[in-house]
């Protein structure tokens, strides 16, 4: 290791006295507490808005947790994966990955690489042909999906794998919603959103697009036709810029432009493009528009705008005259404030677009045809929250196009009584929709953030649902609201179900058939923090990064190929293998080395199952706490005698 390596130590320099007294009980090294085996969730999964059961699948990967019956570990992986997401593939491209930043091996050198691991069994899964069965029973209800995005395409899975019919209403002539037209397709290929797309539809879901619920159909009509409704249907109505001269025609949303692109009809601009926001919208504009380039003299029918709005498309000729595009992000805070992904606002600046920090827009210059010409602009001072313009130093921007990333909203034509005056509607914490009973609802439409958290809404609405149609008001979530690691479920799989409970008083339960026992479940309460672990078990070990095209201002010029490699096999195992498997046993037989007595004993072979690896003979324990001391996980805990 270097000098710089890391060195765990369980206690620091000036550390006196017990740090838990209630805990800390051993005499003359015995207690009368003995280990149990206490699962929680780790961070990453509690991190995850979908619900991800991140560290199974990664136990999976690295070989721990093995399928039954020959089945290929990909598939076993795929498997375990989608029950909470349904979009491995895209997933593993474009999520940000919150579960990386609170993956506790940030502690010790670098977290584990999840969302590359992802893109590895998301695109086996896509070779290989993966389905998802279509349900062995069918319920007889029915439910109206508005809006064919990632949370209404999500819902359509989970309602399937319930048995309940379902159809999608949707506007476009194609689904996918911010997946297909808010998404540059360099980040999610066509044929990829189209394959996990159509791995959901052929579970028996109905489709009628180029139809717009309030327009096409009525409400009315939906609550007449279905059993309950579901409202995906995003926030792709772009918010214009709230200042003097926002109405200009050349000042366009960031999701209307995108659109345009992800279309073909967007193939070049002119000018200069400021894009104003800070979020991930923003830099894909920022991205595409440095692609696509721009050319330096159009006809009125070519400018960009009318291209946008749906007035016209742009021939292929022109194309073969862009040179590369003036585009400048101006933003009102300075830039280490930026909502963006890091790694996509390290991108747009190494592909050449120009970011203007702490500067605030104060008006739309416009010309005589009405059409923006500058954007006048006030530097401004940040004092934590508190902003301090600069208003002798006011000063204009040259443009020819200004495009608006900073607020969204849904289209509410013809139900506007679901519109809570923000473009969005409200919901409960159960995702059922505060203005009407039996309408459900998830996605940007709520709020408007990941791909990923609109397919957390579908999970946790659908559930509702369940409830709704049993009649059943009355609903708890559990404090850690994601998919868990469920050791019945593990066990089941390996013909080793507990016998059933006869009933009344026993003893004995370290031998009963029907008990697992010492084994406690806490993951729907507790997340495992690093200060619960050994860490000091872990070696420093170097990411199995994804290889990366590295796209200069100087090539950026239509290079719409994928940024990202994905890994192959071997890397993906490798990086699954640093997962340090927080709040579950990992069989590193920690525990059977250190016993001094000799008292901690691996589960028979013929019993063993993930999560259930070893036990303990209570006759030979002593308590002396040195198994949970040297326990990597955080899985062992000093409990049993306890009254």
């Amino acid at each position: 290791m270097s000098d710089s390596a890391f060195t765990f130590r369980r206690f620091k320099d000036g550390d006196a006295g017990p740090v838990r007294p209630k805990e800390q009980i051993v005499v003359s090294s015995y207690s009368h507490k003995c280990p149990t085996y206490v699962h929680r969730t780790p961070p990453c999964q509690a991190s995850c808005p979908s619900g991800h059961e991140i560290r199974g699948w990664l136990s999976i990967v690295r070989g721990l947790d093995k399928p039954a019956g020959g089945m290929a570990w990909e598939e076993y992986a795929f498997q375990r994966m989608t029950k909470s997401n349904p979009f491995p593939a895209i997933m593993g491209r474009v999520c940000p990955a919150p579960c990386q930043d609170g993956c506790n091996r940030n502690e010790l050198d670098e977290h584990v690489g999840i969302n590359s691991i992802e893109q590895y069994i998301g695109d086996w899964a896509l070779k290989n042909n993966m389905t998802f069965p279509k349900p062995e029973k069918e319920t007889g209800k029915k439910v109206a999906i508005v809006g064919g995005g990632p949370a209404g395409l999500a819902a359509a899975y989970f309602l399937r794998k319930r048995g309940h019919a379902c159809t999608i209403f949707d506007s476009y002539p194609s689904l996918g919603g911010m997946m297909r037209f808010g998404i540059p397709g360099y980040r999610v290929p066509k044929d990829v959103l189209d394959k996990e797309i159509q791995r959901i539809l052929d579970m028996g879901v109905e489709t009628r697009l180029n139809t717009q619920v309030g327009v096409d159909v009525s409400l009315a009509q939906l609550e007449k036709d279905f059993d309950a409704v579901f409202w995906g249907i995003g926030a792709q109505a772009g918010k214009s810029l709230p200042i003097p001269g926002g109405e200009a025609p050349n000042c366009v949303s960031g999701i209307a432009f995108l659109r345009a692109f992800n279309e073909g009809r967007l193939k070049h601009l002119n000018g200069r493009v400021l894009v104003i926001g800070g979020g991930d919208t923003a830099m894909d504009v920022a991205a595409v528009a440095r692609r696509i380039g721009h050319i330096n003299h159009v006809s009125e029918k070519d400018h960009p705008d009318a291209v946008i709005l749906g007035h016209t498309v742009h021939d292929v000729a022109s194309v073969a005259r862009r040179e590369g595009a003036d585009v400048w992000i101006v933003y009102r805070r300075p830039i280490n404030k930026m909502p963006a992904t890091k790694h996509e606002l390290d991108a747009v600046q190494q592909e050449g677009v120009v970011i203007k920090e702490s500067l605030v827009p104060l008006e739309v210059i416009r010309g005589e045809d009405g059409r923006a010409t500058a954007l006048r602009v006030v530097p401004v001072d940040w004092d934590g929250n508190n902003m301090f313009q600069r208003d002798s130093e006011a000063y204009n921007i040259d443009c020819s196009l200004i495009v608006s990333a900073t607020g969204q909203g849904g289209d509410f034509t013809g139900i506007e009584e679901l519109d809570n005056g923000w473009g969005l509607i409200n919901a409960d914490k159960f995702y059922r929709a505060s203005a009407k009973k039996g309408h459900f609802v998830g996605g940007d439409v709520v709020k408007p953030h990941l791909l990923t958290t609109a397919i957390g809404h579908a999970r946790i609405a659908v559930e509702s649902m369940e409830h709704h149609f049993a009649g059943n008001s009355e609903m708890k979530r559990p404090k850690v609201d994601v998919n868990h690691f469920n050791l019945l479920a593990e066990l089941s799989t390996r013909n080793l179900t507990p016998e059933r409970f006869q009933g009344g008083e026993t003893w004995g339960t370290s031998s009963a058939k029907f008990a697992v026992h010492n084994f406690e479940d806490r993951a729907s309460n507790e997340i495992v923090t690093h200060d619960k672990m050994f860490l000091g078990h872990f070696q420093q070990e170097a990411m199995n990064r994804r290889k990366e095209v590295h796209i200069s201002a100087d090539s950026v010029l239509s290079n719409f190929s994928e940024r990202f490699t994905g890994l192959d096999e071997t890397s993906a195992k490798a990086e699954a293998s640093r997962c340090m498997s927080c709040g579950l046993c990992f069989e590193c037989d920690e525990c059977l080395v250190f016993c001094p007595q000799v008292a901690v004993l691996r589960v028979p072979k013929a019993e063993k199952a993930m999560g259930r690896y070893v036990t303990t003979d209570y006759a030979k324990c002593i308590g002396c706490h040195i198994c949970m001391d040297v326990c990597p996980t955080g899985y062992i805990q000093m409990g049993m005698g306890e009254e």
